[in-house]
């Protein structure tokens, strides 16, 4: 999803270069300016716009390291209770 924003970005970045609203790079890093431009423009709009998808995620990985966590605990009691 963040490559999509940054794809947008992109489009829409070298689109206003190529009307004049933007100007132009010097010689030939009209891409590398494209580009940069993009960068700074979709890093934080992703921020903003994925936030729902950042949170869904962190919680989908707090629950796996907590069952890990849990797993863990019960193999080490389980051997503490096993001991000769």
């Amino acid at each position: 999803m963040r490559f999509g924003v940054f794809a947008g970005c992109f489009l829409a970045v070298w689109g206003l270069v190529y009307a004049g609203v933007i100007p132009r790079g010097l010689g030939d890093s009209n891409l590398l300016w494209v580009l940069l431009l993009s960068l700074v423009v979709s890093a934080p709009l992703s921020f903003v716009l994925l936030r729902r998808q950042r949170d869904a995620m962190s919680e989908q990985i707090v629950d796996r390291v907590d069952t890990a966590k849990a797993r863990l605990d019960a193999n080490r009691s389980r051997e503490d209770s096993v001991a000769p």
